[in-house]
């Protein structure tokens, strides 16, 4: 026994056009069900039913039936209404009444009656997990079907964010060759961000974009109402009933060619319940209506800013993703598809990683590794550099004799400065001098330098006098001077040195 808004719903249903096995699909019931209550002119409760007690709001039915025809007032509305009519009873059993007897607009309901190529319904499922780069990962699941043909079209997703519903979309238009004119969505936030009853939907504008791209129309289904989009909602539950369940897959590489043989020889080529008309029997009238593919493929990518952090990574669900040293901390732009991973600054590409979807995984590109590395060895020899600077004010102008020599520079800086723990910086610097005095452009010289001024001399010792006569060759003989050109204004001549 159905109750009475169940019964409404159905005789509401055959007003619209549809069908017993349309009914019975939407309202989860059995088709004989349905049509038993089709073939019933006015709703009767079972006689084991007890009778219903007069209610004070019987008198004021009549009217209430005839506002909701006109207009779609809420329960507390047309309690007010009746109220200032002079009903006295509770909101409750005002309220339990309006459900019941609301009516069912046949607008409620879309057909499911469509030209060649006029649409296409698209929508999410999901199913359990896979085995995915050593991990487990949600399975998804996006389904397109064509509104004529009722052609499916299949692909398992590890996600429903944006670049898998663009990228859904633009594999299914490629496998048609074509594009229908419209596509009905539900109001997920990769279609519409937001919609109100009663206004115009908004799109995720970059769905919009794509779908100016690819010459199609956006159509949104009513919020709350799936059966708007029956065909693909039923199509999904297809799937996971004829494809998936019992299906012992585990990894997530081995569902699209298993997708691919089951929509070939199994979806597409039953008889279907509604057209009773296979769908590929169908497919070829419904390509040639479709509209052309755009050839330029669209950039199916989801865009964020994200900041690296100091140590070259840019993080991206778990996993890290290597960026070149000079990127460190600095903002960056993702674009993120269903197998890439690049990283801009500004316009520039400056990092591209294949996407993984394991759970914290390091991704290292062997490049900026050797970047890094670089860096460090760089700054280690501006380190040295700088420190060999402060020895001398002579040391910049001794590391360009050694640089216009062709010599190792590195290494010899790296051995003068290895000698200041030994002999002082500051003996170290006047050896750097003293070299580049002399033009000795070599740490060898400076070894030499350094050696000889630290070597300990011997003291002087008494002067021994070997002569036998050591008295006489003391006596020394001088002449006196030759003062005459002094005095006479000539000219000096010095005087011959004599033996």
């Amino acid at each position: 026994m159905i109750d009475y808004d169940l019964y409404c719903k159905i005789k509401h249903a055959e007003a619209a056009g549809h069908t017993p096995p349309q009914i019975a699909r939407t309202l989860d019931l059995h088709v004989q069900t349905v049509r038993r209550w089709l073939a019933v002119e006015r709703y009767q409760r079972s006689r084991s039913a007890a009778a219903l007690r007069p209610s004070k709001l019987d008198a004021y039915k009549g009217a209430i039936a005839r506002w909701l025809e006109t207009h779609p007032f809420t329960a507390m509305q047309l309690w007010h209404k009746v109220r200032e009519q002079g009903y006295t009873g509770g909101y409750s059993i005002l309220k339990d009444h309006v459900r019941r007897v609301r009516p069912r607009h046949p607008e409620a309901f879309l057909t499911l009656k469509f030209a060649p190529g006029q649409c296409a319904q698209v929508d999410w499922g999901s199913w359990g997990a896979v085995d995915v780069d050593g991990t487990r990962r949600a399975l998804s699941f996006f389904v397109l079907v064509l509104g004529h043909s009722r052609w499916l079209y299949v692909e398992f997703t590890l996600g429903q964010s944006q670049e898998w519903w663009l990228g859904c979309h633009q594999r299914a238009f490629e496998k048609l060759g074509g594009v229908p004119r419209e596509v009905m969505v539900d109001n997920c936030k990769t279609a519409v961000l937001s919609h109100v009853p009663g206004t115009a939907p908004v799109f995720n504008a970059q769905y919009l974009d794509f779908a100016q791209h690819y010459g199609f129309q956006i159509k949104a289904c009513g919020p709350a109402h799936p059966q708007s989009k029956g065909m693909v909602e039923n199509a999904v539950a297809y799937v996971k009933k004829s494809f998936l369940a019992g299906r012992k897959t585990s990894r997530f590489a081995e569902l699209a060619p298993a997708a691919g043989l089951w929509l070939e020889t199994v979806a597409n080529v039953r008889q279907h319940a509604e057209t009773q008309v296979r769908p590929v029997d169908r497919l070829p009238e419904e390509r040639a209506a479709l509209g052309a593919l755009n050839p330029v493929p669209y950039a199916a990518v989801r865009t964020v800013t994200v900041r690296a952090s100091r140590r070259c990574r840019v993080t991206v669900d778990t996993n890290r993703y290597s960026v070149p040293p000079k990127q460190a901390g600095a903002l960056l732009t993702l674009h993120l598809t269903n197998d890439w991973v690049r990283l801009y600054a500004q316009t520039t590409l400056v990092a591209a990683h294949a996407r993984s979807f394991a759970r914290r995984a390091d991704l290292e590109n062997p490049e900026h590794v050797r970047e890094l590395e670089e860096r460090k060895r760089h700054g280690a020899r501006q380190r040295l550099h700088l420190r060999f600077l402060e020895l001398a004010p002579a040391a910049a102008a001794y590391q360009r004799g050694l640089e216009e020599r062709r010599l190792n520079v590195g290494q010899r800086v790296a051995r003068i400065l290895g000698l200041v723990p030994t002999y002082g910086a500051e003996a170290v610097g006047r050896a750097l001098t003293d070299a580049h005095a002399l033009g000795a452009y070599a740490s060898d010289y400076i070894v030499n330098l350094l050696e000889q001024r630290a070597r300990r001399l011997p003291e002087p010792g008494p002067l021994h006098l070997t002569r036998a006569d050591a008295t006489a060759a003391l006596q020394l003989e001088l002449s006196a001077p030759d003062l005459t050109p002094y005095t006479q204004g000539q000219p000096c001549i010095p005087p011959s040195k004599t033996n």
